[in-house]
């Protein structure tokens, strides 16, 4: 099984983070976006992981040896693509034509979920959803009564079905999606100035292929700040059992409320944390009060009272200040 990631986009929706680092690299409850991504198809799929394909932009060699280590922590092997030109979904994948054959799960890098189905390898294809309360701002999918995909429709004005598709692709024969991407771009199927992959599965729907839904039990979204807090809170609800608190932090006269991520080497001095706090490795934390928030590395925040917040790498913060929105590198006080 090949997992093949697109991730070339600037993520602008994410701005000051996305500056500095790209979108699918932020640390969610510890770990980065796409590494909690790939770990969660993982666990999904009955079948070991043997490649992890990512399409990027010029992100960097740091960037590169990063997601090279993501791959093998699942025992997968990277290959690195680049999309030089935003041209649509279609597009970025047929990026990763070298590796777009047997058996692969296409997952863009936006989006986080849970789920507690076993992917059925042996289905043509399987396409994650979830159910929506306001279907016309996504592409949805209608059923039929055996559970096969009849139709797509893209950000339907008139109610057609409420299960969204939430970015995630399972396909049984990646040479017959390689294919039908080429036939797009050979025969130049452009919509709205861009190649989409929903062309192509329509294409392939028309000569039988039958898809199957994957309803997810929840999608978390990161493409703003407010939605990735809300999904660093969700993540650490999931893993509140697990062990989150490094044993090299050090806390002095201060109370952590689960469920919170607590990197290496952090100091916490007279200050409450949590819940739902996320705080990278090497930040010190000082007479401040926070929650709901994501606190990156090597920052320093000092007389804060916080929540809702999204603080960059190497920050220093000193203030009242009740909300904050801070792309690395930044520094002032209040």
């Amino acid at each position: 099984m090949k997992i093949i990631v697109p991730m070339a986009g600037m993520g602008k929706r994410m701005r000051p983070h996305t500056l500095t680092v790209p979108k699918p690299l932020i640390p969610i409850a510890g770990k980065p976006i796409v590494q909690r991504l790939v770990e969660e198809i993982a666990k999904v799929s009955d079948e070991p992981i043997d490649e992890i394909a990512y399409i990027i932009g010029d992100f960097g060699k740091e960037v590169e040896e990063q997601l090279v280590v993501i791959a093998e922590q699942i025992g997968a092997k990277a290959s690195i693509y680049y999309q030089k030109e935003a041209l649509g979904t279609a597009h970025a994948i047929y990026c990763a034509a070298p590796s777009l054959s047997e058996k692969v799960v296409v997952a863009f890098a936006d989006t986080l979920f849970k789920a507690d189905f076993v992917l059925d390898a042996n289905a043509d294809s399987v396409i994650w959803v979830q159910q929506v309360e306001d279907p016309s701002a996504f592409g949805v999918v209608k059923i039929d009564d055996k559970n096969n995909i009849t139709d797509f429709d893209e950000k339907p004005k008139e109610f057609v079905s409420d299960l969204a598709i939430i970015g995630i692709y399972y396909f049984k024969d990646g040479d017959n999606l390689r294919d039908e991407l080429k036939f797009l771009m050979d025969n130049e199927v452009i919509v709205n100035g861009e190649y989409q992959l929903t062309d192509a599965l329509e294409n392939m729907k028309n000569k039988g292929l039958n898809f199957k839904p994957g309803q997810v039990i929840e999608w978390m979204d990161c493409g703003n700040k407010d939605a990735t807090v809300h999904t660093n809170q969700r993540i650490l609800e999931y893993h509140r059992e697990d062990e989150l608190i490094c044993s090299t932090s050090n806390a002095v006269n201060s109370i952590i409320i689960p469920p919170c991520y607590i990197g290496d080497n952090v100091k916490i001095e007279n200050s409450v944390i949590g819940p739902h706090v996320s705080v990278g490795a090497n930040t010190v934390v000082s007479n401040t009060l926070v929650c709901n928030s994501i606190i990156q590395r090597n920052s320093i925040l000092e007389n804060l009272n916080l929540e809702n917040s999204m603080i960059g790498n190497h920050v220093e913060i000193q203030g009242d200040v009740s909300e904050l929105n801070v792309g690395d590198f930044a520094s002032f006080s209040k």
